[in-house]
């Protein structure tokens, strides 16, 4: 179910495999909530699987205040690709790909999931780097050096819409470049 159409549908990637992949990859994404008409947007490391973005924080603090009243939630996650060149200065522009996931947080409450997602982050992010796996008691026990434990939550997706504007061979800005580089 699409929420809205894309406005700039030419735009618009539904390829499956692609998208996947590049929320499999991408490294940052950005939680957008809304709690009383104010708009709260937080970076966040995460990891895609499922269908679901997982995140972990704090068990504690605005984040799950404003997700306590209202569990819906966008997550955003784009790469800038380059900048596209064109002699006509209107018609410069970005490559990229974005994608916008909507759906509602929850906490996981399941220690067996909670573990297997942040042993997920941890080879996402720092791979190989451990010797042995991730250990459902120090998931279930660790506490912050601020003194909060830490929670997984899981955006489960009801929508995603994406949009990709691929670079074109020869045509991305590089330092030093001019009009008169351009390919005829």
């Amino acid at each position: 179910m699409k929420m809205n159409p894309l406005r700039m549908y030419k735009r618009e990637c539904n390829d499956l495999r692609k998208i996947n992949a590049f929320l499999e990859q991408a490294r940052t994404g950005f939680l957008g909530l809304s709690s009383q008409d104010v708009p709260y947007v937080i970076p966040l490391n995460y990891v895609w699987r499922n269908g679901s973005i997982y995140f972990h924080g704090a068990a504690e603090g605005r984040k799950v205040t404003i997700l306590q009243r209202n569990a819906l939630a966008c997550f955003t996650v784009c790469e800038d690709r380059g900048t596209v060149t064109n002699v006509i200065p209107a018609d410069t522009d970005t490559a990229y790909m974005s994608v916008m996931v909507f759906g509602s947080v929850s906490l996981v409450a399941d220690l067996e999931e909670a573990t297997d997602v942040m042993q997920g982050m941890l080879d996402k992010y720092v791979p190989g780097y451990y010797d042995n796996p991730l250990s459902k008691s120090h998931v279930e026990k660790y506490v912050s050096s601020l003194g909060s434990k830490t929670a997984v939550y899981k955006l489960t997706a009801s929508d995603i819409t994406a949009k990709e504007n691929e670079a074109q061979e020869g045509h991305l800005f590089y330092a030093g470049k001019t009009q008169h580089d351009e390919p005829d």
